[in-house]
């Protein structure tokens, strides 16, 4: 579109009349106009540093991302002995956004939930939070199964 712009000026035409060809602002087209007869060709580039910079380096980006292949410390694994052990129990069972940037954090990466969002996204990592029946919300939960049944009331019967 620079190009055109610069080509329809030199063809005669005025910028209002190369704003309405072209489908753009009038002042779009004064600024590139302006910038290629200061600059030349090189004007019609793109500037270096334009755009939002990057707050955390590509090295912490890689770190993040490979949080995901290790395993949540809180994650309980069965020893060679047969006892269940975690590496933290008070760590997270299973990554989940706010696991995974609250263990960037403590590494010294300052990233948010929603950049580790973004972060994930863009390289095509897949997650998906699972929930377990063993824990609810419901204050008034109550496991179900076998060992729970004698805690829980049983139906009357009537007599036939």
């Amino acid at each position: 579109m620079r190009a055109r712009i610069i080509a329809l000026s030199w063809d005669g035409l005025r910028v209002p009349q190369i704003a309405e060809t072209l489908g753009c602002r009038h002042k779009t087209v004064r600024k590139w106009l302006h910038r290629f007869n200061t600059a030349g060709l090189d004007g019609l580039g793109d500037r270096p540093g334009c755009g939002r910079k990057r707050r955390i380096t590509e090295d912490e980006r890689s770190r993040i991302i490979a949080l995901v292949k290790l395993t949540p410390p809180g994650r309980l694994e069965i020893q060679p002995s047969n006892e269940l052990w975690a590496a933290d129990v008070k760590g997270p069972e299973e990554w989940t956004l706010d696991a995974l940037a609250a263990t960037a954090r403590a590494e010294g990466i300052l990233v948010g939930r929603s950049q580790v969002r973004r972060i994930l996204l863009a390289e095509g990592v897949r997650w998906r939070r699972t929930r377990t029946w063993t824990t609810s919300r419901d204050p008034e939960f109550s496991p179900k199964g076998p060992a729970s049944s004698a805690s829980t009331p049983t139906r009357r019967q009537t007599p036939r």
